[in-house]
């Protein structure tokens, strides 16, 4: 596997301030960012520095029901080699669920959200890495997630799972140690089992990232220093394997850049720690050769639709509950199912007010408040600019608002839910050019 060395992830937020930073050897950025043929200037010049660009996708889900999208993948294929980049990574997680194999509306979750850690749930992904692998010019690494909320009936541990998929498809592991962290708190998961449970010689590179706990509860916000206990899961890892590739994550709330270069300090310290642990004394035995038992062959046919059919129905469960309302399926813990519906909730609020950032300006305090209680019950159908759209069109129903903001919000609307923007449709055109004829006159 290549050696990528130290990176941070690119955000255009923080592009003059990864550039000038000493001793970053790669980047990794969101490919559903990236816009073929407008590189921002600052990718170009990295890359033109020799910095290696990776491609992170947050949009494929390879844990749904639904085999993945053939445009996403090629839109991804397309990144990939448009950026040079030496693999691409994504996500085992589901993102949507619904549709024909329920017979039911798509639902978007608009975040990452765990899998069950069952026989389907593994044949399905295993089907659909295959499918993404073979559609990509390059290797594909996939990504342990955070999780609020647990499965019940799981049959596997994540080591065992993760160890499972990388055997029967040889997909590389994108490792987030911020990730183990994060299901230590909030599922009770001891990291360094998941570690021995890991196939090391498949990862391909780790992330580090930063949250915070609230009410016992840890919040992976990529928003916040990278704790303690997620370096000391690090350096435990470095003591096992050398990593590849290890990456800093922050997509929000971004600090000076003094700070970020701490983190890596800290970043590169735990790695050296863990070298020299391993040097010391012999790496803990891995169990990852007795984790589970391994399937003769992969899934027919048959069982392959009848596993996708399962998953899906509980998978749309689960989303419709989370996006929707409707009650909590049977062995959730409803509490926790709450904290994720909430943190869903605002996330969607807080894209949404990025993609469409007129909306909070007019709206002021209330923006918060308001989106948060249309969102209650009504599920994201379309993407954000949709959602902003829907939204947009909710308040103006909803007669709450004061003759100003509603004329303002009603222009906003309408210059933005059409095919083409309002103020570019013939018949206004015509109109406001006869107007502005006849105040000549």
């Amino acid at each position: 596997m290549r050696r990528l060395g130290t990176g941070i992830g690119w955000r255009p937020e923080i592009a003059d301030a990864v550039e000038a930073m000493p001793g970053i050897d790669w980047v990794e950025v969101v490919a559903e960012n990236v816009c073929l043929g407008h590189l921002p200037d600052s990718l170009r010049r990295l890359r033109e520095r020799g910095v290696t660009v990776v491609p992170h996708g947050v949009s494929l889900g390879l844990g749904g029901a639904d085999r993945p999208d053939p445009d996403r993948l090629t839109a991804l294929a397309e990144r990939a080699e448009a950026l040079g980049a030496p693999l691409v990574t994504e996500h085992i997680a589901f993102v949507r669920a619904g549709g024909p194999l329920t017979a039911s509306p798509w639902l978007e979750a608009g975040h990452l959200l765990p899998v069950p850690r069952t026989r389907d749930a593994l044949d399905v992904l295993c089907e659909n890495v295959r499918i993404a692998q073979d559609a990509l010019p390059v290797p594909l690494a996939v990504e342990n997630i955070a999780a609020l909320i647990s499965w019940p009936g799981e049959e596997m541990t994540e080591g065992q799972f993760l160890y499972e998929l990388a055997d029967r498809t040889g997909v590389r592991l994108l490792i987030d140690v911020a990730n183990l962290h994060t299901n230590h708190v909030n599922r009770g998961e001891d990291p360094a089992k998941a570690l021995a449970e890991l196939p090391l010689e498949a990862i391909a590179y780790v992330h580090v990232a930063g949250g915070f706990e609230r009410d016992g509860v840890w919040h992976d916000s990529h928003a916040h220093p990278v704790p303690r206990p997620v370096l000391d899961i690090l350096t435990d890892l470095a003591s096992r394997v050398s990593p590849p590739g290890v990456l800093l994550e922050r997509d929000e709330n971004f600090p000076e850049p003094a700070e970020l270069e701490g983190e890596l300090r800290a970043i590169r310290e735990a790695l050296a720690e863990g070298r020299a642990r391993a040097t010391a004394a012999p790496a803990p035995a891995s169990t990852a050769s007795a984790a589970v038992p391994a399937t003769d062959s992969p899934a027919s046919a048959e069982t392959s639709a009848s596993a996708r059919e399962r998953l899906a129905l509980a998978q749309t469960a689960l989303l419709s509950a989370l996006v929707a309302g409707t009650p909590a399926p049977e062995g959730f813990d409803r509490v926790r199912l709450g904290v994720q519906a909430r943190a869903l909730a605002g996330k969607r609020a807080g894209v949404v007010g990025k993609v469409a950032p007129e909306l909070p300006a007019l709206l002021g305090d209330t923006y918060r408040t308001e989106f948060l209680a249309y969102a209650h019950s009504r599920p994201m159908a379309g993407g954000y600019r949709r959602d902003a759209l829907d939204f947009a069109e909710h308040l103006l129903r909803s007669g709450r608002l004061e003759a100003r903001v509603r004329r303002e919000v009603r222009a906003w609307w309408r210059e933005r839910s059409g095919p083409v923007p309002y103020s570019a449709r013939p018949a206004v055109r015509l109109t406001r050019g006869a107007r502005r004829v006849l105040l000549r006159c």
